[in-house]
C-alpha cells in the first residue's frame, strides 16, 4: 500500500495482518470475509499521518527503524478494536515530493554557498594577517 502524505512524503508500507482466531465469528459478522480491505484502508492514512508528523525529513530517514515500530505500535492498537492483529509492519519505500525535494536541495546549495563564503571571509582575514605579519618582518 502507498499513501500520499500531504503531497510531500510517499510511503509505501507492508502489513502482515491476521485475525483474532478467537474472534472470527464477530469479524465475519461486524466485518465480512474481506475485513483486511475494510480496516486496514481506514486505519493506515490515519496512522501514517501521525507518525510522520513528529518526523522532519532527515529524521524520517535516518530513524526509518524508529519510525516503523511507531507505526506498528499505532496500528496494533487501532487494529485490535476490530480483532485484527498486527504482525509485521515495515516501509518499503520513501520518497519525498518534486517541491519537498527542490526545496531541500535549494537548502543544500544555500548551506554549501554559506560555508564557501565563510571560507572565503576566513582566507581573507588570513591573507590579512600575513600581510601584517609580512609587513611588521620588513
Amino acid at each position: 500500500m502507498a499513501f500520499d502524505l500531504a503531497a510531500q512524503v510517499r510511503i509505501g508500507l507492508g502489513v502482515l495482518t491476521h485475525p483474532v482466531p478467537d474472534q472470527l465469528p464477530t469479524i465475519y459478522r461486524e466485518l465480512g470475509k474481506n475485513y483486511n480491505e475494510k480496516v486496514l484502508p481506514s486505519i493506515i492514512p490515519e496512522t501514517l499521518r501521525v507518525v510522520v508528523a513528529q518526523y522532519d525529513a532527515t529524521q524520517l530517514i535516518t530513524q526509518i527503524e524508529a519510525v516503523s515500530r511507531e507505526i506498528q505500535k499505532i496500528l496494533t492498537e487501532r487494529a485490535s478494536k476490530f480483532n485484527v492483529a498486527i504482525d509485521d509492519v515495515s516501509i518499503t519505500s520513501l520518497k519525498f515530493g518534486k517541491e519537498f525535494t527542490a526545496a531541500i536541495e535549494a537548502k543544500q546549495v544555500a548551506a554549501q554557498e554559506a560555508e564557501r563564503a565563510k571560507f572565503v571571509i576566513e582566507k581573507a582575514e588570513q591573507d590579512k594577517r600575513s600581510a601584517v605579519i609580512r609587513a611588521q618582518v620588513k
